[in-house]
Formats: C-alpha cells, sequence, structure tokens
C-alpha cells in the first residue's frame, strides 16, 4: 500500500517533467549564461496575469509531452511576466527591471509574445499568440532555429541594405505576424512602390493585408479608385474598408467621449459626424449609419426605452426595413420585449420582429415574435406560432429553450421577468 501510495504521489511531477520545463531562480544574465553553457536557444515566453491565451497556453500546450520534447532539447525556457499585481512573489518581483528593459527595446505589445534568441544572447525570432494546436507551436519555435525564417536575422539584413521585392514582401508578413506593425506597415510600403501593376488580384490582397489606417498607401487606392479595386477583390470591398478605417480614425473617439459622458442625457451625435462628413463627404451615410445606430445603443445602455422605441423606428423608416438586417430588427424587438413594460412601445417591437422573418422564417425570430405576443396578452397567436418555431428547430439546446417558453405560454405563465 505505501508503494502504491507513493507512486501516485510521484504521478503529478511524472506528468509535469513531460512538458516544458522553465527555469527558475535565474536572473536574466545567469539564463544567458546557461544557454551560452549549454550551447541552446532561449525561449522567453512574455505573458501577463490577466491574459486568457496565456493561461491557455500554460495549462494546455507548455505542459504537453511533444512541447517539452522539442523545447527542453533545444532551448532554456523563461516565462516572464509583464504585468505587475499585488501578488506577484519575490521571483516575479526580482525580474521587474530586467522585464522594463526587455520591453522598452522590444515593444511587447501583444500577449502572449514569445522572444527568441540564439546561444549567444542575441535576439533572432519573435512569435506572438496561443495556437490551438501543438504542431503550430512547435513550427514556432523551429521557425528560431533556422536563419532564413528568423525575423529578426531577416530584419538585420533589410537594415543592411537588402531590398529585394520579393524579400521585402516575405519581411513584411513576418513583421506582421511578429506584431511589429510599425515595422510590417513600413516593409509593406516600400514593397507596394516596387509593384509596376498594384491591380492584380495578388497584389491586391497583399495591399489589403495592410491597409489599416488611412496613412497606409492602399487606403489612398480603395478610396479614390473603388471601381478598379472592386472589379478584382469584389464589389463593395474597397468602400467596407474604407468606412472601417474613417470610422475608426474620425468617428470613432467623438462617439466614445459622448457614450461615456454620463452627464448627458440628450447626446448630439450630429457633431461627431461633422469633421468626417466634411474630409469625406463622399462616405456622409455611411458615417451617418454608423453614428445612428450609435444612438440606437446609447440609450439602449441608458435603458431609456422610450427614446430607444423612437430611435429604432426613426432608424427602420429612415433606412427602409430592406437594408437593414434580420438579426438587427430582432436584437431591438428582444430587448425590448425583456426590458420594456410600456405597452405601446412592446407594440412597436411586434412590428420589427415580424418583419425580421418575414422572407425567411427563423425560429429563434420567431420565438421572440411568439414571446412578443404572449406579453401583450395574445397568446393564443403566440402558442401557433412558438409551437412551428419548435418544429423548425434542430438543434437540441436552442428547441428545449424554445420549448420551455411553449409549455410557459400554455400555462398561461410569464416568459420574462418583470
Amino acid at each position: 500500500m505505501k508503494k502504491l501510495m507513493l507512486l501516485f504521489a510521484l504521478v503529478p511531477f511524472l506528468a509535469g517533467a513531460q512538458g516544458m520545463k522553465f527555469e527558475h531562480g535565474l536572473s536574466w544574465k545567469e539564463v544567458q549564461a546557461k544557454a551560452k553553457a549549454e550551447n541552446k536557444y532561449i525561449f522567453m515566453d512574455c505573458f501577463t496575469t490577466w491574459c486568457g491565451p496565456c493561461k491557455y497556453m500554460t495549462e494546455n500546450i507548455f505542459p504537453t509531452k511533444e512541447a517539452g520534447e522539442f523545447y527542453n532539447a533545444n532551448f532554456i525556457n523563461v516565462k516572464v511576466q509583464f504585468d505587475t499585481t499585488k501578488n506577484d512573489n519575490e521571483e516575479v518581483k526580482s525580474w521587474f527591471k530586467d522585464m522594463e528593459a526587455i520591453n522598452a527595446k522590444y515593444k511587447i505589445r501583444a500577449y502572449p509574445t514569445y522572444l527568441l534568441f540564439n546561444p549567444d544572447g542575441e535576439i533572432v525570432h519573435r512569435e506572438v499568440g496561443a495556437p490551438p494546436k501543438i504542431e503550430e507551436f512547435i513550427a514556432k519555435g523551429k521557425n528560431a532555429l533556422q536563419p532564413e525564417t528568423q525575423y529578426y536575422t531577416q530584419l538585420r539584413k533589410y537594415e543592411a541594405g537588402e531590398k529585394d521585392p520579393a524579400f521585402l514582401k516575405k519581411l513584411a508578413v513576418m513583421a506582421q505576424s511578429a506584431y511589429e506593425m510599425a515595422k510590417a506597415n513600413e516593409l509593406a510600403s516600400a514593397y507596394i512602390s516596387t509593384m509596376s501593376d498594384p491591380y492584380t488580384k495578388d497584389n491586391l490582397e497583399f495591399i489589403g493585408k495592410f491597409t489599416s489606417s488611412s496613412k497606409d498607401k492602399g487606403f489612398a487606392m480603395m478610396l479614390e479608385n473603388p471601381d478598379k479595386v472592386d472589379a478584382v477583390i469584389g464589389q463593395g470591398k474597397s468602400k467596407a474598408r474604407v468606412t472601417s478605417i474613417i470610422i475608426s480614425e474620425e468617428v470613432y473617439p467623438q462617439v466614445r467621449k459622448i457614450m461615456t459622458d454620463k452627464t448627458l442625457e440628450v447626446p448630439d451625435f450630429t457633431a461627431a459626424n461633422e469633421k468626417a462628413i466634411r474630409k469625406y463627404p463622399q462616405y456622409a451615410s455611411a458615417i451617418t449609419d454608423y453614428t445612428d445606430k450609435t444612438k440606437i445603443n446609447f440609450y439602449l445602455n441608458k435603458k431609456n426605452w422610450s427614446s430607444f422605441k423612437q430611435e429604432v423606428a426613426s432608424y427602420v423608416a429612415k433606412y427602409g426595413e430592406d437594408k437593414i438586417s434580420p438579426a438587427e430588427l430582432n436584437s431591438y424587438a428582444w430587448a425590448v420585449f425583456e426590458n420594456c413594460k410600456d405597452m405601446t412601445c412592446v407594440t412597436e417591437a411586434l412590428e420589427w420582429s415580424k418583419k425580421s422573418f418575414k422572407d425567411k422564417e427563423n425560429p429563434m425570430f420567431m420565438d421572440t415574435y411568439a414571446n412578443i405576443l404572449h406579453k401583450m396578452g395574445r397568446t393564443k397567436e403566440a402558442i401557433e406560432v412558438q409551437e412551428k418555431a419548435v418544429a423548425m428547430t434542430t438543434d437540441e439546446a436552442s428547441k428545449k429553450e424554445l420549448q420551455e417558453n411553449l409549455d410557459k405560454m400554455k400555462k398561461g405563465e410569464k416568459t420574462w421577468v418583470d
């Protein structure tokens, strides 16, 4: 029995030994010295305590046998915490100074980020993210072992004067993968400048990957020649990308000020539009559409159902039900059903709900309609619609939810909470 107990006690230790071994009790200089002495690369996991993907890697990927076999054989592994908390132990605190220096030098902006150094302590590669498959994580490590796939090694070639177009293209993608966005955009811009015809499918796909601000070359192309771009990448793609950037840069910062101002009861969203519309008059409709939706969400968050109802009604009347998605109509109707006690408001929501499935029956949208009917006292009609919705539903979890609502309707019970 004692032998069995000893065996069980060793199981966690043995299981842990299969995974990656991370160094403890060593300073950054000591980690570098150990790597040089053992002729191994260094794998540095840059994480924070609040990062969900970081926790996923620690709990699911690092402990695997496959990760342990590869990384323990090729790397000295070390975890460095990049935030500070009141619960930090002495080991974490001992790394603060080195962490700040590493962060200042390599500008970590996404977590987890993996910095990989050669046995001499020289940075050679950088990877980002939490791959769900162990093979993908091992592939990241393999990239650090070969000069042609080492991001920083290739970057040094660029800084030394290498400007071949194919090289620039490859390095721009590597920089983007490493989440060095400023460098990625610089490299992409340099590559785009070498294109003899930027309006080919391959070139436009590349340009699209590196168009995220009004300063990028792709923005000007899509803004000034949308038909030419769309002829290659698809109708409406240019407008969608340009609109997204305009909203992000020009409108959202103004809207955010309004949304976070708790003193406002009647916000002036028109003011948030003015500068953007003057700058991009051809996108006035898309800009106004965004702020109209934001106004609806403002009153939704405020739980001002009277104003919410008015704004949705105005929005539906302004844009027409054909331009508003069924999902939008359903979400507006459901918000009223759950929260509004005013039957005038609920009656208005019934019409939005009815329109949400008039062209194509959707059991979840029909459930909303039936619930509103039931709340209005039209339970017989509600049951007929709900029975049809239940019969149409194939997903078991959804079917159960709809059936529970149907049972309550038949018993005359509320399907809402006052």
